[in-house]
């Protein structure tokens, strides 16, 4: 059917800085036309700073709903009227629903996170992870892997604001599910090789390495890594990050964050509209 902007369109976007790369336009309008539903997903630049005054803009325009993406996930915690059970174990919120001028949090972040490792092949349950990072998306991947059984995560952050976020972050690991978790200075590269050397995965859940600074890697060289280790990057662009390069080079698995993008996507797709993503017609258009 054709696609029109109607005077019924509802508006759903993402909210975040930067933005302009992100692919999440093409797979949910996409859906929507499919499906025949009136929906339009649109990009808007919003930093931490000017987040407030956009949430409430986007409320009282009504739109249906919005993601949230670096560095807006943890303060959208603040702004949101309601919280999902994960969103609040986490501390960060990516997807967000407008039910009559109730905004609700939601993270689908770990969820898309876990799917995209199912869609790979790649197994981490019972076995240790690596994470790099404490922030929103790094959380969500944490609480959701250890809520789905992986053994132990060994966090590893700089010690900026986000520490307390990970220590917090480990204190609820530890106390909600059967899962090892603790944290470490992501300067210490003894003990980061150490992990390493132990894990079965390492995911980088930072921004580091993303465009437009795609040379940033928080894996200094090659001989960090062991063949048999999966190197995870929920970066998409760009698609081979320097740490998967890295990864190859030590003759690891690599895998980014494009399938992690559309399983969460799809999950905030569904909150949206109560219907199910076209996954396969996602991925044969824009995944491949």
């Amino acid at each position: 059917m054709d696609y029109q902007i109607t005077g019924h369109t509802k508006l759903t976007g993402l909210l975040g800085s930067p933005v302009a790369h992100s692919i999440s336009p093409l797979m949910h309008n996409e859906s929507f036309r499919h499906l025949g539903l009136d929906y339009v997903y649109l990009c808007f630049d919003v930093g931490e700073e000017n987040l407030k005054t956009a949430v409430e803009g986007l409320k009282t325009l009504g739109v249906r709903g919005f993601n949230c993406t670096m560095p807006d996930k943890t303060r959208m915690c603040e702004l949101a009227d309601r919280l999902s059970p994960a969103a609040r174990m986490i501390g960060a919120v990516n997807t967000v629903v407008n039910d009559d001028g109730i905004l609700t949090g939601h993270n689908t972040d770990g969820v898309g996170y876990m799917m995209a490792l199912k869609e790979a092949g790649v197994d981490v349950i019972g076995k240790k992870m690596t994470l790099l990072g404490a922030g929103g998306a790094s959380s969500a991947i944490a609480v959701q892997a250890a809520l789905d059984g992986v053994a132990e995560i060994r966090i590893f952050n700089r010690k900026t604001r986000s520490w307390a976020r990970g220590e917090h972050l480990v204190e609820e690991i530890n106390r909600n599910t059967d899962c090892k978790a603790s944290l470490y200075d992501l300067e210490d590269l003894s003990m980061l090789k150490a992990s390493l050397d132990s894990s079965q995965i390492l995911t980088n859940g930072t921004s580091v390495g993303m465009e437009p600074h795609p040379e940033g890697c928080l894996i200094p060289d090659a001989s960090m890594l062991h063949e048999g280790l999966v190197v995870s990057d929920i970066i998409y662009n760009p698609r081979e990050t320097r740490l998967m390069e890295l990864g190859r080079e030590a003759g690891c698995r690599v895998l980014n964050g494009l399938y992690l993008l559309l399983f969460q996507g799809a999950e905030a797709f569904r909150i949206w509209t109560g219907c199910e993503m076209p996954v396969d017609v996602i991925k044969e258009k824009y995944f491949r």
